[in-house]
């Protein structure tokens, strides 16, 4: 990433351009102030950085060096936030004369839980206590809290609810040593903003090249194993069957780059309304004749009816590539708006 304008650079894109100019021990002394989500953000930002004119670098200096002359106004660090009251009021008399709210406002939050997917989050808590659980999802946003919960076991997912409708005021010293070790047993998953081999994308894409027995037999062991993967990894999948979902017009498209040899084989082990709809998209003539050719049709190798829908799987695909296509996958009705 390289940064040609001045005007155009964000307030992070700023801050990771100054740390590079100061150098590894004041941007070693400045992250030890900050919390780590923000850490990771300019951490990311300053790798990216590769080139940047010098009158850029000037201006984003000269920003920095107005902003700590107090030419305009005056820095005070240290008397605001919540340590600053807790140090100087003490925690009962604090919760006195600003109120609970006031005193743990700004320490409600699990940094940790900003730094994991859903998935990851949830194969570490199905272990834990439902109390544990309760207090970690009841800081999470609704989505995330939605599918961690669904991901874990039926017989706590009713305990779980309950308990958080449960929970009270928590001591933000609880909070803060929960944190702490999230962040420490999180890491050592591995799950904190490592580089992608895995995931549902490339199961899917392995699912969609193989043959349909051995895809069928591995999508059913998975449907045993995890439901809700087995699901996501539908969703983008692309198996001939799915042509259904392929608007009219779409369809068009797609038979008019299907040679009819390739097309007859498909059909041949095809549910009757895969059948209905391709017939519905050709010519009546071009129909009678399909149908035709179905019933004359001797027997086929289940591998050659395979490869003719691959091949039309693959046609398909290219097109949606090509953006000549909408396909709609997972059975999703709203999918095409």
């Amino acid at each position: 990433m390289s940064f040609e304008f001045y005007e155009n650079m964000t307030g992070l894109e700023k801050s990771a351009l100054l740390l590079n100019v100061l150098g590894n021990n004041v941007t070693a002394q400045v992250f030890k102030k900050m919390k780590d989500n923000d850490v990771k953000r300019l951490v990311s930002t300053m790798a990216s950085i590769s080139k940047v004119p010098i009158p850029v670098v000037k201006q984003v200096l000269e920003e920095f060096y107005t902003e700590i002359a107090e030419e305009e106004t005056l820095i005070f660090g240290h008397a605001q936030g919540r340590d600053f009251v807790l140090q100087t009021l003490g925690e009962e008399r604090a919760k006195t004369v600003l109120g609970q709210l006031s005193v743990v406002e700004g320490s409600r939050t699990l940094e940790a839980l900003e730094l994991v997917d859903h998935r990851t989050l949830a194969n570490f808590l199905v272990n834990e206590h439902p109390q544990t659980i309760a207090l970690i999802l009841a800081h999470l946003d609704a989505d995330k809290k939605c599918e961690v919960l669904k991901r874990l076991p039926e017989a706590i997912q009713t305990e779980v609810v309950l308990r958080i409708a449960n929970l009270d005021f928590i001591s933000p010293n609880l909070i803060a040593q929960v944190d702490e070790v999230l962040k420490q047993e999180l890491a050592t998953l591995g799950s904190i903003d490592t580089q992608q081999l895995g995931g549902v994308s490339p199961i899917a894409e392995m699912l969609n090249v193989m043959d349909k027995t051995s895809e069928q037999n591995i999508m059913a062991r998975v449907e045993e194993k995890d439901p809700g993967l087995a699901e996501e990894i539908r969703k983008l999948m692309f198996v001939f069957e799915d042509i259904i979902h392929i608007d009219d017009r779409g369809m068009q498209a797609l038979l008019k780059e299907v040679p009819n040899d390739k097309l007859t084989i498909a059909l041949k082990t095809a549910p009757d309304d895969i059948k209905d709809k391709i017939f519905r998209n050709i010519s009546k003539r071009a129909a009678d004749l399909l149908r035709e050719d179905l019933e004359a049709m001797g027997p086929v190798r289940l591998s050659d009816v395979e490869g003719a829908q691959q091949e039309i799987v693959n046609v398909a695909k290219r097109l949606e590539t090509e953006g000549k296509i909408l396909i709609s996958r997972g059975g999703d009705a709203d999918a095409l708006v």
